[in-house]
């Protein structure tokens, strides 16, 4: 499909949008990329931009921010990221090369979390480094029903104990150093606090399993279990978390919201559905990669190389306004 002039179309999972002109300006295109955005966005759930020339971080910035939203800070992290440049920017996940990152909704694991999120790769590595996505609508049609309905009913309890060197502390996750401020932002999300006498944190929140798409009405699979979860790390850092802190101390984990275990053949078959439901491309150099954070789920295939992807989210959802059941 030839949109005339200006941009040629791609139909596939992402969509994939090119310049008619090879090197136009990713910004002197924007009007008709906005308006593409906006029609097919929350149609296809994923949208690459490739071959326009984007100008850096600075302007990967410009063109993210262009959409209306301001763009978000990064709050209640569960992963290191750094500030690239001005507001909204990160570094991707600061993650081994030599590890996978799962498929997972960006902060699904809270109350709140991003409608936009966009990707730039300012550095295609020379190995792997792919940004996989899949189909959240594809990935709760697919899941058992009598599961799917288990974390509908249940919800989930995500239970985090920072610092101790063995994930993020929490200031680093608060972006403070003052255990009052942590207090302001918990306590009205529902978050509970524990400190210890240490002065360490552990924090519990209940969330959804499912939500529904504000817009769309669309029904996904939104959670990361499979990624808090003890049985995500492989067996001898399990072993060795376990004899070092407990099950209590772990850095991460998570239970139905009754406190209850989670299932390890449930665990198994999200894991296995997310696979299926994988999809691969390759990076270039210069692309952006522009999902609905509710529809499209993505992760990070190991490198070799350098690589470099940023950033930003935008359009902050409340999720306690929409449907967790069917």
């Amino acid at each position: 499909m030839l949109t005339p002039n200006l941009l040629h179309l791609e139909e596939g999972f992402p969509l994939r949008v090119y310049p008619a002109q090879p090197g136009a300006s990713i910004e002197t295109e924007f009007a008709a990329l906005r308006a593409i955005v906006d029609q097919r966005l929350e149609q296809d759930g994923a949208v690459l931009l490739s071959g326009f020339a984007t100008d850096g971080a600075e302007g990967f910035q410009r063109f993210a921010a262009a959409f209306g939203h301001p763009l978000l800070n990064y709050e209640f992290g569960s992963t290191p990221r750094s500030r690239v440049t001005g507001k909204g920017v990160y570094t991707s996940t600061e993650y081994p090369a030599n590890r996978s990152i799962p498929l997972h909704n960006e902060q699904a694991y809270t109350q709140e979390w991003p409608m936009r999120i966009w990707f730039y790769c300012a550095k295609a590595a020379a190995v792997g480094g792919e940004t996989p996505i899949a189909d959240s609508r594809d990935v709760f049609r697919r899941i058992n029903p009598a599961l799917r309905k288990r974390f509908e009913e249940k919800r989930l309890m995500y239970v985090r104990n920072y610092g101790n060197g063995l994930d993020l502390t929490w200031q680093q996750v608060f972006n403070t150093d003052q255990p009052s401020d942590v207090q302001a932002y918990c306590r009205p999300r529902g978050i509970s606090c524990d400190w210890n006498e240490d002065g360490d944190l552990r924090t519990r929140q209940i969330c959804q399993g499912v939500a529904q798409h504000p817009r769309t009405r669309d029904w996904v699979w939104f959670n990361q279990a499979h990624l808090f979860h003890l049985s995500n790390l492989d067996l001898e850092m399990q072993e060795i978390l376990l004899d070092t802190v407990g099950e209590e101390g772990l850095p991460r984990n998570v239970y139905y919201g009754d406190g209850s275990p989670l299932e390890e053949d449930a665990l198994g078959e999200i894991r296995s559905v997310l696979d299926e439901c994988e999809v691969v491309f390759p990076w270039q150099t210069g692309d952006v990669l522009m999902l609905d954070n509710m529809l499209t789920a993505h992760s990070r295939k190991p490198f070799s190389g350098e690589r470099k992807v940023v950033v930003a989210m935008a359009e902050g959802v409340d999720g306690r306004t929409l449907p967790v059941h069917l």
